[in-house]
């Protein structure tokens, strides 16, 4: 089923602000690995499963920076009424 012009705006519109979020989560994640915060880094070299680790922790940062990019992308489309 094709989509209406306005129908494939909204949703061009939803995936460039996950787009956003997503890059913001990799970002985040790239830079905690990177510094060592609260010794993660650390952590996940020295376990067993270092990929799960791996997938587990940045696939939770896609899911929330993206959400929040997407909800940031949408609250900003209201007008100011004052």
């Amino acid at each position: 089923m094709p989509l209406k012009p306005h129908e494939r705006h909204v949703l061009d519109f939803l995936l460039k602000h996950l787009l956003y979020g997503t890059f913001g989560g990799f970002l985040f994640g790239g830079l905690v690995l990177a510094t060592d915060l609260g010794g993660i880094r650390t952590l996940a070299w020295n376990s067993d499963n270092t990929v799960l680790y791996m997938i587990l922790l940045f696939f939770g940062l896609f899911i929330t920076f993206g959400s929040v990019g997407m909800g940031i992308g949408i609250m900003s489309l209201g007008e100011d009424k004052n």
